[in-house]
């Protein structure tokens, strides 16, 4: 399984930002696919999740702001982040599980990707 994200860049509070996932060697309607991002010093935390019938979840601080989604037929997965806030810099990772439990826990997920930094300006 291999993982690759693509997207990151530098920001401004208030624009918007897609981040993609391209997934390869999982079936993405087989997993629960997940997006966790780690600022520095602090720990990863969980940002959304799709399960593979694609209901999804949010952390309580992108509700509103941010939608996961995903093809299944090109194996992608994306994150859709607006009005984001001016914050520290963050790495994305997206993250695949084989199982809908406990989708906001790290130790879940078997398959990490590298990430992708968004830094925000202030």
């Amino acid at each position: 399984v291999q993982l690759v994200e693509s997207g990151g860049g530098l920001v401004q509070p208030g624009d918007s930002l897609r981040l993609s996932c391209a997934a390869s060697g999982v079936a993405l309607n087989n997993v629960t696919m997940a997006w966790f991002r780690q600022a520095p010093g602090k720990e990863r935390e969980f940002t959304a999740a799709i399960w593979a019938s694609g209901f999804q979840f949010y952390g309580d601080s992108v509700k509103d702001r941010f939608t996961i989604s995903k093809n299944n037929a090109r194996s992608t997965v994306s994150l859709q982040m607006n009005t984001l806030k001016p914050e520290a810099p963050a790495v994305y990772s997206c993250a695949a599980q084989y199982g809908p439990s406990s989708y906001s826990a790290l130790a879940q997920y078997s398959h990490w990707g590298q990430g992708t930094q968004v830094p925000v300006s202030s």
